[in-house]
């Protein structure tokens, strides 16, 4: 789940993202002060808005705002209290952490492509990468699937000429990291940073 809000540009209005998938056609609905954005086709809700957000959750900040346990439980009273019948369950895992090159093939149908297993602790997951440096044995920062990059990109399972790649291996730069290469390149972690460890941008 991904949380925005931009009083100055936007208003007073919290804009709640609940999946990266990104429906064909959209339906929409207003229940009083919430409204919910269906996917056409499977009716599943996949995003709403709170309007009059301030007077159901204190945000102080502009921009993407931190998942908490307790935006989460105000949002839910917000959905029960205007008849909304959706609770919010939300995975509280860290989105980036460290991962492990565990393999690295090359692309069938990609020159400058690589296809890695990487091990984030938790599940081993292929990544399709396309920086140069990459390579098995290396400790990598990840970007799993619902990562809301420095940049606004939101990270989403993909396929990239024609093989599945779930997350990012990310460079310092697309971190927004002080002091970035400007080559192109991902970011090698030390040696005894741990696997599955959250990384804080």
């Amino acid at each position: 789940m991904n949380i925005f809000y931009n009083r100055k540009s936007v208003g007073d209005v919290l804009l709640v993202q609940l999946t990266t998938d990104r429906p064909k056609e959209t339906e929409i609905t207003t229940v009083n002060e919430i409204t919910l954005i269906k996917d056409a086709t499977s009716k599943e809700i996949v995003a709403f808005n709170v309007f009059n957000a301030s007077n159901y959750v204190e945000i102080k900040s502009n921009g993407q705002v931190e998942t908490t346990e307790e935006i989460v439980s105000k949002l839910n009273d917000a959905l029960k209290s205007n008849g909304v019948e959706l609770e919010l369950d939300v995975d509280f895992s860290p989105k980036f952490v460290v991962g492990y090159v565990m393999e690295k093939d090359k692309h069938p149908n990609a020159d400058k492509l690589s296809v890695c297993t990487v091990d984030v602790g938790s599940e081993k997951l292929q990544i399709v990468c396309g920086a140069p440096n990459v390579d098995a044995g290396q400790k990598v920062v990840v970007a799993k699937v619902g990562a809301v990059m420095p940049s606004g990109m939101v990270i989403r399972d993909a396929e990239l000429r024609g093989i599945a790649s779930s997350g990012m291996i990310c460079s310092a730069k697309e971190l927004n990291l002080l002091d970035a290469p400007t080559e192109k390149g991902i970011l090698v972690l030390p040696e005894d940073s741990r696997i599955g460890e959250p990384f804080t941008i």
